[in-house]
């Protein structure tokens, strides 16, 4: 198999955004296939796992320089080391949550956050019955000391998992604290610096949407 070639430094940044969507969802696929045993792995294999065309998944893996080998493939080690690095996950980023109600301990909970390389080291809440309290391993503080947590659990990523009126206070501490990756599972529009990143996850909204695509089949049988 050719050696494959290493992309160049500059190509998380030149990365297409749907691009860098599926490339977690490539890593998932390559992990299981480790896992399994397997060493390569066709485009096409990866195009299953991940749900979508080979063709695609040519294209992405360009961009980090993977072209595979025809007749071959590609090799998974070395894919997954390519996709990890891109990601930030050739070292962990440690986790703060902002919100130990429901869905903040739920969250808490998640082995995924972990095995992805994003382990949970913090968890702060402004609520006193909560803080003190352990979940998952982990003691919950008090959001005013949001900014020594973050310090002393070298915190990279903030999650916020509040009610949606709390939900801006607790982005605008994350960020005072020095957080410049925050995902919001809050239901409500937050807004951030330029320079801070900040991904949304509204679990409402895709039930809604969901729920239109069943009502068009629902009216596709009742007319069919």
């Amino acid at each position: 198999m050719a050696a494959p070639n290493d992309p160049p430094e500059d190509t998380a940044g030149s990365l297409p955004e749907a691009t860098v969507v599926r490339l977690p969802v490539y890593f998932r696929g390559l992990v299981e296939l480790a896992e399994d045993g397997t060493t390569t792995v066709s485009s096409q294999q990866l195009a299953e796992l991940a749900g979508v065309n080979a063709a695609k998944v040519r294209k992405d893996l360009s961009y980090l320089g993977s072209y595979g080998t025809r007749g071959v493939g590609y090799d998974v080690g070395f894919l997954m080391q390519q996709i990890g690095r891109i990601l930030g996950g050739s070292e962990p980023a440690p986790v703060v949550i902002v919100g130990a109600g429901n869905l903040g301990k739920a969250l808490s909970r998640y082995d995924g956050f972990g095995a992805s390389g994003f382990p949970v080291a913090a968890i702060v809440d402004a609520d006193p019955v909560v803080v003190g309290r352990r979940i998952a391993g982990v003691t919950v503080r008090h959001v005013d000391e949001l900014t020594k947590v973050v310090k002393e659990s070298c915190c990279l990523v903030g999650i916020v998992a509040t009610p949606a009126a709390a939900a801006q206070s607790a982005v605008d501490c994350l960020v005072a604290a020095g957080i410049r990756s925050i995902l919001n599972f809050a239901p409500t529009l937050v807004t951030v610096p330029d320079d801070v990143g900040l991904r949304k996850v509204d679990l409402a909204t895709e039930l809604h949407i969901l729920g239109y695509y069943e009502h068009r089949r629902g009216a596709t049988r009742a007319t069919g």
